[in-house]
Order: structure tokens, then C-alpha cells, then sequence
């Protein structure tokens, strides 16, 4: 009836609930494989439905067995129903329902079966509360409350308790007589069933994020807990036990066990020519990204993986994740060997890059080639640490390199440093009072005010943009304070200007290139609001000799407003 309704109606018979609880959009239709997944499983989950309908075997109960009897069924209307109208309130409650249920079925377990030995009822005592302690986990989890334990070893721990609750509940039906063979065969392809999902679930994801057609196959074999709870709570009677099974159905028992005990190993082998994706776009693994030097031999191909396959920023990916991780690394070795540009876009384009024109950068190719890219470029090589000291060498030699313009006239506070600008252009840098609560506007405006003023000072406020004149990348910057003016000493200045600027929490200073940081003073800055909180005038001198641009900048306290060009 299904086929003939539509794939909704198909859904809805196979697997008890609506369409959108799968994700399943009703403008789209199933393919094939899904389709015929659940055409299977029909199949099977009426053969189980059938076993599990069977009426109770006659016989008196005394009241424990008769307790667990209602118990079992009980779990076995959420197998089959229950679970919906649960999944609709919040997961606490899901997570508490099953906490109860079978804390009361486990302890049952421990009155009702006969295990014929004090040793055996104790190591079920033990498993059940391993059982136990992975459902209240979850709970807890549920209600962001600490947890029993952290971490995937915890939590594999406590479902691998719950296999081991499973078996020895199996051993018990045996040593105690009442239940037959087909019901321990039904316990132990229970096992065999999470067997199937620990592996493929908990350890590889591949079924929570899955095809459909997995979830369709994973859904009708879990019917076979339900088989077993159904068929353990029909066989409790110690009267009227069932007759063994006959030889024939027995070797088909233990055929099917070891077939859903050997499937997951199975699942787990790949042909040669199926990609290997140890790390995608998205890897949480990719987000941190580690020099060279800071990996070992065995991480270094990880690391290109992860740069291969980055979308950082939404740019596309250099490599399609079509493709396995041994074809990436294939590619990333041959695009070290090319001569020019054009050969690697020739590569990517036969990779089926999103962005062969881009080629590819040696910050990257040094992971997988580091003795050709090395050649060139050796600091690619370094550690963190390597390239920080050598980073911290460069900044100390480049401040070495320039002087104090006015040596024998010293301020209150003073410092001579390289003042480094963005490679790509820079409008030049601040002097500004960092605390002000409207220092952002302030720097905005100033920002603007200085394409607009020949003397290339942009003034508000409280922030002061002092523009280069030449197209440099860094200048030598001198900054200097005093309680009175100095001489405005204009000779072998090429301009010298004078502008207001205000501090309001007093502070005034110059931005320092941070910890990692390409912009800024390449020493620490004074404070250059040495009278405090008020207003103060701020004369910058400014010339070039050979290439090479200096500044000098004056600060004392004025409450004059004016712009003075000194030296235009």
C-alpha cells in the first residue's frame, strides 16, 4: 500500500512515525536504496512483530516475576511505540523514564532468575549498575549537572556495560532452565546487535550521520531486543517450558548469530580505491594551525590535509573532499615540483579544484615538501618559538637602527622605536588616549580629517592621525614630553606642524605592535600626558633622508586650539 500511495505513506508503514522525524522532506522522494531498504524491513519487522505477539506461556507467576512480566512489555511498547510521545517532551524526560525503567527490570532480574550461584548473581549485580550508571550519566548530561565521568573512553565504558548486562542476563536464562533456546538465541543476536552499532555509531559516527538507508536497516535489527524482552517475559512460567528447537533451526540460529557478530568487521573493510577522509573542511582538528617546526614527521601530512580541504573565510577548498586523503597528498607533492604558476593550475584544474587559478602557497606545500620550499624559504621551517625569537630579533635590530633626533635635549618621558605600517598602505598612526570611552569615533574621525589636510594630520579630539609622506612601510618614530614648550627648532625638518589634541582620562601614548601583531611601535610607549587629565599641544616633525622617513613628536601641556604650521 505504500508503494502505491507514495514514499510518505511508505514510510509512515515501515517505520512507525512521520516523514519529518527522519529529516525527510515530502517534496522529495526516496532513492532506491532507501526504497528498497524499507521494502526489507517490512518483511522483517513483520516476521519479529509475529514472534513478539505470541500469547503468554501458561502457568502461575508469583508476584516479583509477575512485576517484571508487565516491565518488559512495557519495554517493549517503547521499542514499538511509546518512544514517539516520549521524544516530543524534553530529553531529561526520555533520559528519566529509562533510568527508572530498567533500575526496576534490573533488579527484578537479580529476584526473579534462578542463577545457581552467588558468584554469578553478584558479577550481574555489578554489570547492571554499570548499565545503570551510563543511563543516570546520561540524565545528568540532559540536566547539565556534572558527570559521572568525562570523555569518549567514559562513555564507551558504560555502554560496554550494558553488553555486559546483556550477556550475563543471557547466561542467567540459561542456568536457570525456564526460558528456551529460541529465547536465549534472541538474547544473544541482541548482543550481537550492539556489536553492530558500537563499531559503526560510537567509534566511526556512520550512523548517526549516515544515509537513510542505514537508519531503515539499524531500526528493523533492533527489533530483535524487543523479541528478546517479549519472548523472556512470555517464557517466565516455570510450567509448560517450551520444547527445545529442533537441530535444523538451531544451525540457523547459530549461522545468523556469527553472520551480525562478523558484519561489523565486514562494514569496517573498504575496496583500495575508496577515498580515506581523515580530515574534512570542518574538522575540529583543522581550527588550530601549527607551524612546521611545532609538528612531528607523522602530523605534517594531517596538517596539509587540513589546509587542502579549509573553507576558512567561505573561500573554497583547494582540493574537493571527492577526494581520498593519499590522492590530496599525491597532488600536494606534485605541485611542489612545478617550475612556475601555470604548471600548478594546470594540477589543480586536473584535481578538480574549485580555485586553480589561485595556485598554491609555499606556507602551505611545506608540510608536504619542506626540503624544496625549505630552500627558499627557510623561515617556513621554524617553531613557534624559533620564529618568535626571531621575530623579536628583527624588531630589536630594526629599532637599533634608528636615533634620537634631539639627544641632548631630554623630555619628562621619552622613547625611539620603529613604528611599523601595514605592508599594503597605511595612512600612518595615532597619538591617542586609549581610555576614552569615545575613542573609537574619535579614531574615525581622525581617520577621515587627514586625506583632507596638506599637512596630512588628521585631529579629534582626543586622537591625533599623523600621516608618512613618503610610500614606506615603517618610519624611525621619536616621541618626547615636556611640562613647558621647547624650542620649535625647525632647521633640517622638512615640515613641522603643530595641532590641540585633549586627554580625557589622562593618558596619551602611541598604539605598540601587540603579541603577534604586524602594526605598531616595536618598543613600549609612554605615557605622554604627564600633567594629567586636560588639554595639551602636540608638535610632529617630519623629514626623509635617503629612502628613509622620521618622525618626531612633542607633547606638553596648551590650551590653544590652533593649527600652527611652523614649517609648511
Amino acid at each position: 500500500m505504500g508503494l502505491v500511495l507514495g514514499d510518505a505513506w511508505l514510510w509512515v508503514a515501515v517505520e512507525w512515525s512521520p516523514p519529518a522525524y527522519a529529516g525527510l522532506d515530502a517534496r522529495d522522494g526516496l532513492d532506491t536504496p532507501t526504497t528498497v531498504a524499507l521494502l526489507v524491513a517490512a518483511l522483517v519487522k513483520a516476521a519479529l512483530l509475529w514472534l513478539i505477539l505470541r500469547a503468554p506461556a501458561p502457568g502461575p507467576l508469583d508476584r516479583r516475576a509477575k512485576a517484571l512480566r508487565r516491565l518488559l512489555y512495557l519495554a517493549v511498547a517503547y521499542i514499538f511505540v511509546l518512544w514517539y510521545p516520549i521524544a516530543l517532551l524534553p530529553d531529561a524526560v526520555d533520559a528519566a523514564f529509562q533510568l527508572a525503567l530498567w533500575t526496576a527490570i534490573d533488579v527484578l532480574y537479580l529476584l526473579v532468575i534462578r542463577w545457581r550461584s552467588r558468584m554469578l548473581r553478584a558479577a550481574a549485580g555489578a554489570m547492571f549498575a554499570v548499565e545503570l550508571a551510563g543511563m543516570a550519566n546520561e540524565l545528568l548530561d540532559e540536566l547539565d549537572l556534572p558527570e559521572l565521568g568525562s570523555g569518549g573512553i567514559v562513555a564507551l565504558g558504560l555502554v560496554l556495560g550494558g553488553v555486559a548486562a546483556t550477556i550475563i542476563t543471557v547466561v542467567g536464562q540459561r542456568r536457570d532452565g525456564r526460558w528456551s533456546r529460541g529465547t536465549q538465541a534472541a538474547g544473544w543476536l541482541s548482543v550481537g546487535f550492539y556489536a553492530l552499532v558500537i563499531p559503526l555509531n560510537v567509534l566511526f559516527g556512520m550512523i548517526s550521520s549516515g544515509h537513510l538507508a542505514m537508519l531503515v536497516v539499524m531500526d528493523a535489527v533492533e527489533l530483535v531486543s524487543a523479541v528478546w524482552f517479549a519472548a523472556t517475559a512470555r517464557e517466565l512460567p516455570a510450567e509448560g517450558r517450551p520444547a527445545d528447537l529442533p537441530p535444523a533451526r538451531r544451525r540457523v540460529i547459530r549461522v545468523a548469530v556469527a553472520a551480525v557478530a562478523v558484519l561489523p568487521i565486514i562494514a569496517m573493510i573498504h575496496p583500495e580505491q575508496t577515498p580515506h577522509l581523515t580530515y574534512t573542511g570542518w574538522s575540529m582538528d583543522c581550527f588550530d594551525r601549527p607551524s612546521f617546526g611545532d609538528l612531528k614527521p607523522a602530523e605534517r601530512d594531517g596538517a596539509f590535509l587540513c589546509r587542502a580541504r579549509s573553507m576558512d573565510g567561505g573561500v573554497p577548498p583547494m582540493f574537493p573532499d571527492s577526494l581520498s586523503d593519499q590522492e590530496i597528498l599525491a597532488y600536494g607533492r606534485a605541485l611542489c615540483r612545478t617550475k612556475d604558476r601555470d604548471e600548478q593550475e594546470a594540477i589543480l584544474a586536473r584535481a578538480g579544484s574549485a580555485r586553480p587559478a589561485w595556485g598554491a602557497d609555499p606556507w602551505d606545500l611545506v608540510y608536504v615538501c619542506p626540503e624544496i620550499v625549505g630552500v627558499t624559504h627557510p623561515e617556513l621551517l621554524r617553531s613557534t618559538a624559533e620564529a618568535e625569537a626571531a621575530n623579536a630579533a628583527y624588531i630589536a635590530e630594526e629599532n637599533a637602527k634608528c636615533r634620537d633626533p634631539w639627544p641632548r635635549t631630554k623630555g619628562v618621558v621619552q622613547a625611539t622605536a620603529r613604528y611599523f605600517l601595514f605592508v599594503d598602505g597605511d595612512a600612518g598612526y595615532f597619538v591617542y588616549d586609549p581610555q576614552d570611552e569615545a575613542a573609537d569615533k574619535a579614531a574615525g574621525q581622525a581617520m577621515d580629517k587627514v586625506y583632507d589636510d596638506s599637512s596630512r594630520i588628521g585631529v579629534a579630539g582626543s586622537a591625533v592621525l599623523i600621516g608618512h609622506i613618503e610610500d614606506v612601510v615603517d618610519l624611525c618614530l621619536t616621541v618626547k614630553a615636556f611640562r613647558t614648550p621647547p624650542p620649535q627648532r625647525t632647521a633640517g625638518w622638512d615640515l613641522v606642524n603643530e595641532v590641540p589634541i585633549v586627554s580625557r582620562s589622562g593618558r596619551l601614548t602611541v598604539p605598540e605592535m601587540g603579541e603577534g601583531g604586524e602594526v605598531g611601535a616595536g618598543a613600549p610607549m609612554p605615557n605622554l600626558a604627564i600633567a594629567g587629565k586636560g588639554r595639551y599641544r602636540l608638535r610632529v616633525y617630519v623629514r626623509v633622508d635617503a629612502g628613509e622617513e622620521q618622525h618626531l613628536v612633542v607633547v606638553f601641556p596648551g590650551a590653544s586650539r590652533k593649527r600652527l604650521k611652523l614649517k609648511p
